[in-house]
């Protein structure tokens, strides 16, 4: 009978980061930690309120608490990695180690006391590198942006080209929204959100009846065409990232991913078609 290595052969430091590694996978441990931050997004809306000297100090000794919490996480975090010089290759754990960092400074009562607020506002963004689908969505959207920025320009070509004709026939009669080129696109962005628009467009009917073709037109392309062709290109990319995801579990579990079974059909295909 093979003996195991008993407990007391692993050394202490094994023991830890297995213990900290367990720790930080544990499912209840997310969720107090994010229940922290949520607490913590909180507390950062009470202080804008006026608050009775007394709740002031507990706001404070419950801020001193919750960034004691999150320093508790990080070295959980960096602890339980296996691969200790990899742990900051990660943009969100550099992220959320600056923010534990600059949280622990005390500069609440100097000139740098700015800093800090913006410091304790930013701790509400450590709910996207706790949740994991909050990190692919947010990937997602910045793997979309080189194609959405092509989507994005022809939206100010046409955003311009209204403008300009905007600005040249109803720059008379309200030169408030159409005085200018400048003015003429925050008014042509008024329209785009629905804002008012009608009291827009009715105000230049009275002197040219058929300007609505301009506005609807202007509709159309805008909050319907071009915002559609960006909700589409996010789903295609967030479908593209869920897919990745799959196929490397499914590498680490030894399955064959969609794209071996679709090269697996097409050899088993040539190999049919060779035989006849």
């Amino acid at each position: 009978m093979n003996n195991p290595e008993s407990i007391e052969n692993v050394p202490a430091n094994k023991k830890m980061q297995t213990a900290f590694f367990n720790l930080r996978s544990n499912k209840a441990f997310e969720l107090f930690v994010v229940s922290i931050i949520v607490f913590s997004a909180v507390s950062i809306g009470v202080r804008t309120y006026d608050l009775p000297p007394l709740l002031i100090d507990v706001v404070g000794v419950l801020d001193i608490l919750i960034t004691l919490i999150f320093l508790f996480e990080i070295i959980v975090r960096f602890v339980g990695e296996p691969n200790k010089r990899r742990f900051f290759h990660s943009a969100w754990n550099v992220f959320d180690t600056l923010i534990v960092i600059v949280s622990l400074i005390p500069i609440e009562d100097s000139e740098m006391a700015l800093i800090g607020r913006l410091v304790r506002i930013f701790r509400v963004l450590r709910m996207v590198s706790i949740i994991p689908e909050l990190r692919m969505l947010l990937n997602s959207l910045v793997k979309a942006l080189p194609q959405l920025g092509y989507v994005v320009l022809m939206m100010f070509i046409i955003f311009y080209i209204y403008a300009a004709v905007g600005s040249t026939f109803f720059a008379e009669i309200n030169p408030v929204l159409w005085g200018d080129i400048a003015v003429s696109l925050l008014t042509l962005f008024r329209v785009m959100t629905f804002e008012d628009w009608t009291d827009v467009m009715y105000e230049t009917m009275a002197v040219y009846p058929f300007s609505w073709i301009f506005y609807l037109t202007f509709i159309f392309f805008t909050a319907f065409a071009f915002l559609n062709m960006i909700i589409g290109i996010v789903v295609n990319v967030l479908e593209e990232e869920h897919q990745r995801e799959r196929d490397e579990k499914a590498a680490e579990s030894g399955e064959p991913t969609l794209l071996e079974l679709q090269q697996q059909l097409i050899e088993l295909k040539q190999i049919i078609e060779s035989k006849h």
